[in-house]
């Protein structure tokens, strides 16, 4: 039985936390996929006690569907994020994550994200603050340190732990190589050897279902947290927990369901046909012709054009048979604007 707090998840297959993804439209369709939990994206404190209108979009969820409900915060500050914490739970959150890892400068350079890692006994209080504001369960995402010379990953999770921590995600990877290089899983295998009580998910370098199982099976992580292999593949859930992968014609029907839901959720037609194309490029990635699709709908701004050439391009587009050809395509995804 997988437990995190006063939860039991179905599974162990989680979706991560994604600037501009994890919105209310896509964790609806993860959820039903089969995700396990699938956290908001990150959502700032101060932006949360000022009541920025932009800000409390992120908050907004389906209660019939995301069971739990968690919000991600980042913040650096103790008191505000546990103020942050008691909006949180006024607008529905059963869960609360909080961004340790972030490694953007502009989340940094006011003491949060990945800047906590330099400051456990903060961290630390900001866990406290959060729970002793809302009664609710606190999990947090962490790096394995700020660079190669402070890999603090056990520091801080002793510390996170002490605090109440209900349940940790590790990046092994230091803030300073952001998403260069390997994700280090040996990091954590050593978190769940230390601390075999604490609720951990991995996260780094999960890029399809084989690797999904093969961290549960070498690092003994209770959770894993998928991210760059969700985009566009919300279908990833279902074949881990033993479905099958989509059809071309389903494959259609859902980006058009998450077309129209995207819509309905930015509610402003044109930002919505804009900030959509990211998606369009995920979901098309790895399928023939994914490079002219692209292109053509980077020019379409109305959302009837954008729904017709979806559904020229996906009722019928297959996998490519070349990996090679795929593997060049790739290049023209931007997968790290959504990691952060």
């Amino acid at each position: 039985m997988l437990r995190l707090g006063p939860f039991t998840l179905a599974n162990p297959y989680v979706l991560a936390p994604m600037a501009g993804v994890s919105e209310m439209p896509y964790r609806v369709l993860a959820f039903r996929m089969g995700a396990a939990l699938c956290p908001t994206e990150l959502v700032s404190s101060q932006g949360l006690m000022r009541a920025n209108q932009r800000t409390l979009m992120y908050l907004r969820f389906d209660a019939q569907v995301e069971k739990p409900y968690s919000l991600q915060l980042y913040g650096g500050d103790p008191e505000a994020m546990g103020l942050a914490a008691s909006v949180g739970r006024s607008h529905g959150a059963q869960l609360l994550d909080i961004n340790m890892g972030c490694p953007v400068k502009k989340v940094t350079k006011n003491g949060a994200g990945s800047a906590l890692l330099s400051d456990p006994p903060r961290a630390a209080a900001i866990v406290r603050a959060m729970r002793e504001a809302s009664g609710l369960p606190v999990t947090c995402k962490i790096r394995s340190g700020w660079d190669a010379r402070s890999r603090n990953y056990l520091q801080m999770a002793e510390a996170l732990q002490e605090a109440g921590c209900a349940g940790l995600a590790i990046h092994p990877r230091t803030r300073e190589q952001g998403y260069s290089g390997s994700a280090d899983w040996s990091v954590i295998a050593d978190v769940k050897r230390h601390f075999p009580e604490l609720p951990l998910f991995g996260n780094g370098d999960v890029k399809s279902c084989e690797d999904a199982r093969r961290m549960l099976e070498t690092t003994g992580c209770d959770f894993v947290m998928i991210g760059r292999a969700a985009l566009g593949n919300p279908w990833i859930f279902r074949e881990l927990t033993g479905g099958e992968p989509p059809t071309p014609e389903e494959r259609c029907a859902l980006v058009l369901e998450h077309f129209h839901a995207h819509l309905a959720f930015v509610g402003d037609p044109l930002g919505a046909v804009r900030s959509f194309r990211r998606h369009l490029g995920w979901y098309a990635h790895g399928l023939v012709g994914a490079a002219v699709f692209r292109a053509r709908v980077n020019t379409l701004d109305a959302p009837e054009a954008v729904a017709d050439a979806v559904r020229a391009f996906f009722a019928t587009a297959d996998r490519a048979s070349n990996p090679g050809a795929a593997s060049e395509e790739e290049q023209d995804v931007d997968y790290r604007a959504a990691l952060g």
